[in-house]
């Protein structure tokens, strides 16, 4: 999903602050700290998993599934006010959450797993869309992320990976990104593509955790975004923070909205809507943790 629109909307947003772009390749202390950030952030889903906390942030305080069937759409820091600093690098962490009243998990996977179909569904920050490879439980896609903020134009190109874990009427899909490159002149005559990890910043990594559980009528759907993005000056986050909290809120607030919008209307029969070697890519019931 598409709240990858947010984090390239902070790193455009410090860059043009400051006044000037310059390069800035990921180096080795800032992807260390990346994967301990990440590596935690696994460890609580499986204790979401063994019980050791209750299995949705939805369940974490009383009144959050009775907002969410009255049509709210609850977004939140998971992490501080929302951002974490690390060596020459910053950590976004957010979660949102919403009710999809009427739906089933099929219907679900029938829009989040139709990847094709992302460039309409999330326009128009996603630009391009395509499935790579799939079978029941894992997913391969690409996208194209572009985004506009001050006088700067950016566009990122991203290939990930997806699996599904599935028990009963309830479970998990964790996603993350094997390549991220830069598209420099995107869409004009001089376009490139940059090696990866090279460039400005706008984004380096993203990993997400979405959950969701059939119940009360409908499908709770819950999705956490983590990503890597270049540091915000010191001297300028006075300034840029509050401006950045919102575009947080607001970005992961649209993306669960369409989400929820795009389930809503498919058909009675949802058919070929998404598919894997011709056939409609659903879940499969999961049969062990993960590895």
């Amino acid at each position: 999903m598409r709240a990858v629109n947010t984090i390239i909307g902070l790193a455009l947003l410090a860059a043009g602050t400051s006044g000037a772009l310059r390069a800035m390749e990921l180096q080795h202390s800032t992807l260390a700290a990346w994967n301990d950030y990440i590596r935690e952030a696994d460890a609580a889903m499986r204790t979401r998993l063994d019980g050791g906390r209750p299995f949705s942030w939805i369940d974490e305080a009383p009144d959050r599934r009775e907002m969410l069937r009255h049509g709210e759409v609850m977004v939140a820091p998971v992490v501080g006010h929302g951002t974490k600093a690390i060596p020459n690098g910053l950590i976004h962490d957010w979660i949102g959450a919403a009710f999809i009243p009427g739906a089933t998990l099929e219907g679900l996977f029938a829009v989040v797993h139709d990847y094709d179909r992302y460039k309409e569904i999330y326009k128009p920050v996603v630009a391009d869309s395509r499935m790579l490879a799939c079978t029941a439980t894992d997913q391969r896609f690409s996208m194209i992320w572009r985004r506009k903020i001050l006088f700067i134009n950016a566009a990122v190109e991203g290939r990930y990976e997806a699996r599904d874990f599935v028990e009963g009427r309830r479970g998990y899909n964790i996603a993350g990104t094997t390549e991220v490159r830069e598209i420099q002149a995107y869409r004009q005559s001089g376009e490139r593509l940059l090696p990866p990890d090279q460039g400005n910043g706008f984004l380096w990594r993203i990993h997400s955790i979405a959950r969701y559980e059939e119940r009360d009528g409908g499908v709770y759907l819950e999705l956490e975004a983590i990503a890597l993005t270049r540091d915000i000056p010191t001297s300028l986050r006075w300034m840029v923070n509050p401006v950045v909290n919102r575009l947080s809120i607001d970005s992961l607030t649209t993306t669960l909205r369409q989400t929820r919008d795009a389930v809503a209307s498919l058909p009675a029969t949802p058919g070929r809507i998404a598919s894997c070697a011709g056939e409609r890519v659903a879940a499969a019931p999961k049969t062990g943790g993960e590895d």
